[in-house]
């Protein structure tokens, strides 16, 4: 999918298409057709590598500079449902015309600049673009941490009540969505930082022109990204632990039936034993008594009622 949007000076979006390309369009290519890379990297002269290092999902955030292009590549929160998160590689190419956005797949932090949203962001203003793209990105996993924090705590309440493993899986499931965020939020800093020091490069200055705003803007972004790495290591700590105790808690659980079920089998094999030893074909007492049979009855329960005395205080009941 392939779409050209164009701020209007009084604040709309305009969508284009390639035949009326403008400078000052923003292009957002979603999970691309080697054709449609191919016509878009020969209008805007962007290198094709740029337009197909995001399709690969597991790139990691960096960022590369060409003689007439900037290309950041960063990493964006994905709810996938069911307890399920990820994080995508999303590409943003500014050049001197053109801001260009790859992905694989649609996400919220590029659907929520729309024609709805059109009066805070212009496309034409591409460095600032790019840095509200990076702000909405960071905000994003901000969010998305809050939402993992609220379901693992109600995880750990149903845990409390009644041990699932429906329960248990999911939070393997969030624990796996916090090492995806981890490992994101962390390229993505180092990608901040590397744009927090372009910024003196006089070389790239046509491209990336940075006012005194659009500076603020990119130290807005590090300190919610630097917000988003302390919240996902607290997390990661908190769900870990939580999955230790509950594994301990398992595992305790899983002793105590067994010490209960080792008392259960000594008292039922005591009436075994005594019953076995009368039962020889040998002379045995009572063996002439007509009450005998009474007789060993009332001496398996004592021995069992004894045993069984013993083995509560001992505490395995």
């Amino acid at each position: 999918m392939l779409q050209i949007y164009k701020s209007l000076e009084s604040g709309p979006l305009q969508e284009l298409t390639l035949k009326t390309l403008e400078k000052g369009s923003w292009i957002n290519i979603v999970d691309p057709t080697p054709y449609e890379l191919k016509v878009v990297s020969n209008l805007t002269e962007v290198d094709p590598d740029f337009l197909r290092s995001a399709l690969d999902d597991e790139e990691r955030s960096h960022t590369d500079v060409e003689e007439n292009s900037v290309m950041v590549l960063t990493n964006v929160p994905v709810f996938r449902g069911e307890d399920s998160y990820d994080a995508l590689p999303l590409a943003i190419i500014v050049t001197d015309e053109f801001i260009i956005t790859v992905c694989l797949e649609e996400t919220p932090v590029i659907t929520e600049f729309n024609e709805r949203t059109s009066r805070l962001f212009r496309t034409y203003k591409k460095t600032r673009f790019l840095f509200q793209i990076l702000y909405k990105s960071a905000t994003y996993f901000l969010r998305y941490l809050r939402q993992i924090s609220k379901l693992s705590e109600e995880i750990e309440d149903q845990l409390r009540h009644d041990m699932k493993n429906s329960e248990i899986l999911r939070l393997l499931e969030l624990q796996k969505g916090l090492t995806y965020f981890n490992a994101a939020i962390r390229s993505n800093g180092a990608v901040l930082d590397k744009l927090l020091r372009m910024r003196n490069n006089t070389s790239l200055t046509p491209i990336l022109k940075a006012y005194e705003e659009d500076e603020d803007l990119l130290e807005d972004v590090i300190i919610e990204n630097k917000q988003a790495k302390e919240m996902v290591e607290m997390y990661s700590k908190i769900l870990a632990r939580l999955a230790d105790t509950f594994s301990s808690i398992i595992s305790n659980n899983q002793n105590l039936v067994m010490k209960f079920l080792a008392a259960m089998t000594i008292i039922l094999a005591i009436p075994t034993v005594v019953s076995s030893f009368f039962g020889m074909n040998v002379p045995v007492p009572f063996a002439d008594n007509a009450h005998g049979f009474l007789y060993v009855i009332c001496i398996a329960l004592s021995i069992s009622i004894v045993s069984a005395y013993v083995l509560w205080h001992r505490d395995m009941f």
